[in-house]
């Protein structure tokens, strides 16, 4: 009896015969080698970069472009309008007042790398400046240990958000709106009757806002530390590759990166020498920028971010610890937010009931969608958290400059706001369509 269907082959047989199947050797010859796009691109020089460029364009790949332009136009706008906009006092003065909104903005980043939002993070900034306040002149506590206790106290809090939403499953939209109010409540408690406490001027917090280098070398120094360490870090982590034999840069390019840099950091560091000289805060917004970053790109728990971000059931087949990752990265909000809130009770040189009120939550929130973090999760950097607060703060200044309420001012900030969400929706469609998300 015939058929048309060949007989049935077991599926142990087939088995063995796909893994002994026989390669012809003259095909196996002519194949071509896979080649990392990266070793294309430089190899083709600067065309090589310019047509990577316009691929990623094509695909949505905006990066910080889209901020970058906007700060541009938002800086020569407000110059026009006003010459004083770009001096040194008025360029200071917002340096050191977006430092607390950027604080805490670096930490809800990674709470956005999940694709999570924590709406406490002006209330654990309140609770920080109250702790502070009542410890350190109510009660006479060192304030070094004040400090420590405030911080901590935002790692505890951002955790206990994690553990509610990590552990019991509960969204964190409605865990830290919980906490919004919980710790607004807190905040009114620790302070007592009174509602406000002024700090010493001159104290460790005091200080955290209104001290300045003024020796010029220690601007200009710190620039050239940072120029230097960078090209070292890169020229060596870059022999330590080509050793490996995986893509590395170019000599060229790691120069060109670097004199980029330096136009970066020495431009700044002039401009704070023409007023009082290179504040405080602005450096050690900057550590915490580059110690973040460096965290989140060249640590495992930074690369576990990323993946929960892009995917929490592959992340946990993977063997990834899921609950433990979410509630670190609300310990990082709380910590950020703490110290954020020292940050603006030395602007204001105390802790009173308004603090964390008002537009604060939408400002951090804003400076990190602004700069460049998606809502969505999965993509991001700390220093998205520079870009966006520097948005902010601009608009902001560049608007009292000009006598405009502050009804207009929040009516400003909202449009920008939204006209990001909707660079990011659009962004997002076009990679999927480019196949690159």
């Amino acid at each position: 009896m015939s058929t048309d269907n060949p007989p049935a082959v077991p599926l142990d047989k087939a088995s063995d015969a796909a893994e002994h199947e026989v390669v012809n050797p003259a095909a196996a010859a002519d194949a071509i080698p896979a080649v990392d796009p990266r070793l294309l691109v430089r190899e083709q020089g600067l065309s090589g970069y310019l047509s990577e460029f316009g691929r990623k364009m094509k695909a949505g790949d905006l990066g910080s472009i889209p901020v970058v332009i906007g700060l541009i136009i938002i800086w020569s706008i407000f110059q026009g309008l006003n010459s004083n906009f770009l001096s040194p006092e008025n360029l200071s003065n917002i340096a050191i007042t977006m430092v607390a909104t950027g604080m805490m903005a670096v930490g809800i980043i990674f709470v956005l790398l999940l694709g999570e939002i924590d709406l406490s993070v002006g209330s654990v900034s309140g609770v920080s400046g109250a702790i502070v306040a009542v410890l350190a002149v109510t009660n006479g506590v060192n304030e070094w240990l004040a400090i420590l206790a405030a911080i901590a106290g935002g790692a505890l809090i951002g955790s206990i958000h994690g553990f509610f939403f990590a552990k019991i499953g509960a969204p964190a939209f409605a865990v830290t709106l919980s906490g919004l109010l919980f710790w607004s409540g807190a905040m009114l408690q620790i302070l007592g009757s009174n509602g406000t406490i002024n700090l010493d001027s001159e104290g460790v917090v005091g200080q955290l806002t209104t001290y300045f280098f003024s020796d010029v070398a220690v601007g200009y120094g710190l620039a050239a530390v940072a120029v230097a360490g960078y090209f070292l870090a890169t020229f060596f982590d870059n022999r330590r590759r080509e050793a490996a034999g995986v893509p590395s840069r170019p000599l060229g390019e790691i120069l060109l990166r670097t004199g980029l840099l330096a136009v970066f950091t020495f431009g700044p560091a002039m401009v704070f020498n023409q007023y009082k000289g290179l504040p405080l805060a602005v450096v050690l917004f900057v550590l915490a920028l580059v110690a973040t970053d460096f965290v989140l790109r060249r640590t495992t728990f930074g690369r576990n971010v990323f993946a929960l971000g892009g995917s929490v059931e592959a992340s946990r087949r993977a063997g990834i610890n899921v609950t433990g990752i979410r509630i670190a990265v609300f310990a990082i909000a709380g910590t950020f937010a703490a110290i954020g809130g020292l940050f603006w009770a030395s602007k204001i040189a105390a802790a009173n009931q308004s603090a964390g009120a008002g537009d604060l939550l939408m400002n951090v929130i804003a400076a990190a969608v602004i700069g460049g973090t998606s809502l969505f999760g999965g993509r991001g950097r700390t220093w998205n958290a520079l870009l966006g607060v520097m948005v902010i703060t601009s608009i902001q200044y560049g608007l009292a400059l000009e006598g405009i309420a502050t009804p207009i001012q929040y009516m400003i900030t909202g449009a920008v706001l939204l006209a990001t969400v909707v660079i990011d929706s659009v962004t997002r469609k076009t990679q999927k369509t480019a196949g690159r998300a």
